[in-house]
């Protein structure tokens, strides 16, 4: 490549990268003016139209700590349940030998094209009148419990390893949680920052769910809490452009710092050139 192409191809890069960028970083400034300019040049206010007033007038309508609270419960939650079930099923039917196996990796893409939206009828009235788990966090997080995203991800990297690896695992005694734990899961760890990640974004932004099984505030994720106070309350606000975007920062920034943090893990390794010989 020549040092023309080469320049040429870091602006083209750059220039991409400061398009992407520029609605986060407008959706930042925005949340900052005292007053409402949605023209380009608000892009670059006045020093003197930047404040903080438009997130302490969130806290004070909504408590953001136990909003903050609630949604990492609730995401952790549904984080650990999908980790756990995901590495289960998916070394199960990539590793294992069962009858059946090709029928339960059918169903699980099969569930991909179902809506969560037809299934939230007779799930309210199971978790909420059988089981009685409303404004229970154990409620929320159960219908987000089993992700079968996460268990296809798992399949495919555990298809990934040599047969070779396992085979002569058996051979020295192991067992199968012994695999899993030792030689599988240390293997796939690309495949678990990635389902963790993909994961995280779901419970996080969830709103219907939520929604309707929590009827006391104090058992609100932040993005019912958002969305109530936008709805309700920022109307009102002396900025409420300004307001809608504050409330947009708080609950979009733990999702881009974990991105920014993880985001090498996505580029996954070739698992082969673990094995010698």
């Amino acid at each position: 490549m020549s040092k023309f192409q080469a320049t040429l191809r870091s602006a083209v890069l750059a220039l991409g990268a400061l398009v992407f960028l520029f609605p986060f970083y407008y959706m930042i400034i925005g949340s900052l003016q005292t007053k409402q300019d949605a023209s380009l040049g608000g892009a670059f206010p006045h020093p003197s139209n930047i404040t903080g007033a438009n997130y302490s007038a969130i806290n004070d309508r909504i408590n953001l700590f136990s909003g903050l609270l609630n949604s990492g419960i609730f995401t952790a939650g549904v984080l650990v349940c999908t980790l756990i079930f995901g590495v289960l099923v998916g070394y199960s039917l990539a590793v294992l030998q069962w009858r059946g196996r090709g029928v339960t990796f059918a169903l699980a893409l099969l569930v991909q094209v179902v809506p969560f939206q037809l299934l939230i009828i007779p799930l309210y009235v199971l978790i909420t009148r059988t089981y009685g788990l409303g404004d229970n966090y154990l409620g929320m997080i159960l219908p987000f419990a089993i992700n079968s995203t996460a268990v296809i991800i798992f399949r495919q990297y555990f298809l990934q390893l040599p047969r070779e690896l396992f085979e002569a695992a058996r051979i020295d005694g192991a067992n199968e949680f012994v695999l899993l734990w030792r030689i599988a899961l240390p293997l796939v760890r690309p495949a678990l920052v990635t389902a963790a990640l993909l994961t995280f974004i779901g419970p996080w932004n969830e709103f219907l769910w939520p929604f309707l099984i929590t009827k006391q505030a104090s058992m609100q994720p932040l993005a019912v809490s958002l969305a109530n106070y936008i709805s309700n309350v920022a109307a009102t606000a002396s900025n409420p452009f300004g307001a809608t975007l504050a409330g947009a920062v708080v609950l979009a920034a733990p999702v881009v710092v974990l991105f920014i943090v993880f985001q090498r893990y996505f580029i996954s390794t070739d698992v082969g050139s673990s094995v010698k010989g």
